[in-house]
């Protein structure tokens, strides 16, 4: 039996994983009691013990934490933004051509961010089969729920004395630095930056993320996309549906609770809708943590997971 450590187990992320772990039969759980929970000799105890550990922490923390580890058995799973460019570590996108091989055989992989979960999905195979060139200039809207700002930003949309601001949705990452950037680019191997907006609604948790394209950006037409998608997503937590919409809407709260990710196209012969639908905290962050850890076991990738009708 496997043993597996969550380190940062009281953030949104680790109570998510936690869940998803905790009735597991072919793993032992390894927790710290409350008092040593930030005691760094006692969390690099934990980490060396383990057959895999999952980082749930800020960035500077999560490099600290990987500082610990000394057993070289070890499988870290960081769910930070801190490793997911950086050599030596394995993108966690198991969907990805060739992706599950090198995760199976890592000791080190990073998880995906969420906004770049789907973005990465939608954009990454249109580019390797050639329908989309390397230097298109890309634009994306996501929308996701207050959970995926943490602890901090939930007690903001849930306090009573709340800011009436918050009643709206709201744009940010205004300065075009959002950290998810540079995966979003690296992984699709894009040699522009996407124009990226994010936005935050009221409401605790789902996400929807958008790429737009003309048609003279595409090698191909709608019905093209569509192809790559459904030959491409055979295996894993994504699928491409034929439909994927609610009498012409499309909720991001469609997928809330779920670990699976919906992509779909809509639009017509001159202006193209490429949509991923999920969960911030399942398929974009502690789905996808546990999907991982469950190829490096060798289990059923949904293991532990909640999924929904394809």
């Amino acid at each position: 039996m496997k043993k597996v450590f969550i380190d940062g187990s009281a953030g949104t992320t680790g109570l998510r994983i936690y869940d998803r772990l905790q009735e597991r039969k072919d793993i032992q759980l390894m927790i710290l009691p409350e008092e040593k929970r930030k005691d760094t000799q006692a969390r690099k105890e934990m980490l060396n013990e383990a057959d895999i550990a999952f980082l749930c922490l800020p960035d500077a923390a999560a490099v600290e934490a990987v500082s610990l580890v000394e057993n070289e058995n070890t499988v870290i799973i960081d769910t930070s933004t801190a490793h997911r460019t950086q050599e030596g570590w394995v993108y966690g996108m198991p969907e990805l051509s060739f992706q599950r091989e090198k995760i199976k055989a890592a000791r080190r992989i990073a998880n995906p961010g969420c906004h770049a979960s789907g973005f990465v999905a939608l954009v990454a195979p249109l580019v390797e089969k050639g329908l989309i060139a390397k230097d298109t200039a890309l634009a994306c809207v996501s929308l996701t729920g207050y959970s995926g700002g943490g602890k901090q930003m939930i007690a903001q949309y849930e306090g009573a004395d709340r800011d009436p601001l918050l009643n709206a949705p709201r744009m940010y990452g205004l300065t075009q630095q959002h950290k998810h950037l540079k995966e979003m680019a690296k992984l699709c191997g894009l040699e522009k930056m996407p124009v990226f907006c994010p936005i935050v609604g009221d409401f605790y948790s789902g996400m929807e993320v958008t790429v737009s394209l003309f048609a003279e950006d595409v090698k191909g037409n709608m019905e093209d996309i569509k192809n790559v998608y459904r030959s491409y997503y055979q295996k894993g937590l994504i699928y491409f549906s034929e439909q994927g919409d609610e009498n012409g809407f499309l909720s991001a709260a469609a997928l809330s609770g779920r670990d699976d990710m919906e992509i779909t196209v809509h639009g017509n012969e001159e202006r193209i809708l490429l949509t991923a639908r999920f969960d911030n905290l399942g398929k974009g962050a502690s789905g996808a943590a546990v999907q991982n850890m469950n190829i490096v076991l060798g289990a059923a990738e949904d293991a532990g997971l909640v999924m929904g009708g394809k």
